[in-house]
C-alpha cells in the first residue's frame, strides 16, 4: 500500500465514523474539510472503497428512502450505494488513530490526523504535535545550513524563495508550539470542556486543547463555504 493510499484509508475510515455516507458525499467532505485531498478523483475513491469493503471494514447499502431507487431504476440508473463503518471497521479506525510513528509527523499524513484530533486521547494527540514539532525543527537546521553555504552563488529570486521556505516552516513551529503549551495547559487544569465542544465524539476521553483563536484554517482545510458541483454519475457503486 503506497503512504498517499494508506493516508485516504484512513481520512474514509474517520469521516465514516462520524456517519454513513455515498461517494459524493465522501469526495466532498474529503475536498473540503481535508485540504490535502483537493486533487483526488472518483477513480482514486472508488477503488480505495472497495478494498476497505472486502477488507471487512466498510459494508455497502442501498440509498435510506425507497422511492429514490425506484425513481433511479425506472430512470435507467443504479440507486446511491451508502457506505457504513462496521465494527471491526471503527476497531481498525481506533488503531491507526493511536498510532504515533514518524509517518505520522510527515506533511501529508500529519494534516490528516490533525483533522480528527477531536476523536483521538490527549496523550496521542501530544506525542504526534511533539513529534512533528521535532521533525521541522530538524529541516530547518538543515534548510538554514544549506542557505549559509549557497547564499553566495544564488541570485535574489531564488534566495527570497529560500527565505519564503523557511519562514513557512517556522511559522509552523510556533503554531506548534502554541497547540503543545494549550494541550499541556488542558491537560493540567482540567477544565470543562464548553457545551458545544461536549457534544464531540466521546470516545476521545478529553476535549481538545486548541487555541481559542485559531479557526478552521489551522487545519489547512478548505473553507466551509467552498464547494464541488455534483457529477450525476458520482453515487453509482463501481
Amino acid at each position: 500500500m503506497s503512504r498517499r493510499s494508506g493516508i485516504l484509508e484512513f481520512a474514509v475510515l474517520g469521516l465514516l465514523r462520524e456517519a454513513p455516507m455515498h461517494g459524493y458525499e465522501l469526495r466532498k467532505r474529503l475536498n473540503t474539510s481535508l485540504g490535502i485531498f483537493r486533487a483526488f478523483s472518483y477513480g482514486t475513491l472508488y477503488p480505495c472503497l472497495k478494498t476497505l469493503v472486502t477488507n471487512g471494514w466498510l459494508i455497502e447499502e442501498p440509498g435510506s428512502a425507497p422511492e429514490d431507487a425506484l425513481a433511479a431504476s425506472l430512470a435507467g440508473r443504479r440507486a446511491k450505494i451508502v457506505y457504513r463503518l462496521t465494527a471491526e471497521g471503527k476497531e481498525h479506525f481506533e488503531e491507526l488513530l493511536s498510532h504515533t510513528g514518524p509517518d505520522t509527523w510527515e506533511d501529508e499524513h500529519f494534516a490528516a490526523r490533525f483533522a480528527f484530533f477531536g476523536q483521538t486521547e490527549r496523550e496521542v494527540r501530544m506525542r504526534v504535535l511533539e513529534g512533528r514539532r521535532s521533525r521541522l525543527e530538524e529541516r530547518l537546521e538543515k534548510m538554514r545550513a544549506s542557505l549559509a553555504r549557497t547564499r553566495e552563488r544564488l541570485d535574489d529570486y531564488t534566495l527570497e524563495l529560500q527565505r519564503h521556505g523557511m519562514e513557512s516552516v517556522e511559522r509552523e513551529v510556533r503554531w506548534l508550539n502554541e497547540l503543545i503549551e494549550s494541550e499541556r495547559a488542558g491537560r493540567d487544569q482540567r477544565q470543562p470542556a464548553p457545551e458545544s465542544s461536549a457534544q464531540q465524539d466521546t470516545t476521545s476521553g478529553e476535549t481538545g486543547g486548541l487555541p481559542r483563536h485559531r479557526g478552521a484554517e489551522s487545519s489547512g482545510g478548505t473553507p466551509p463555504g467552498s464547494s464541488t458541483p455534483p457529477d450525476p454519475s458520482d453515487d453509482t457503486a463501481k
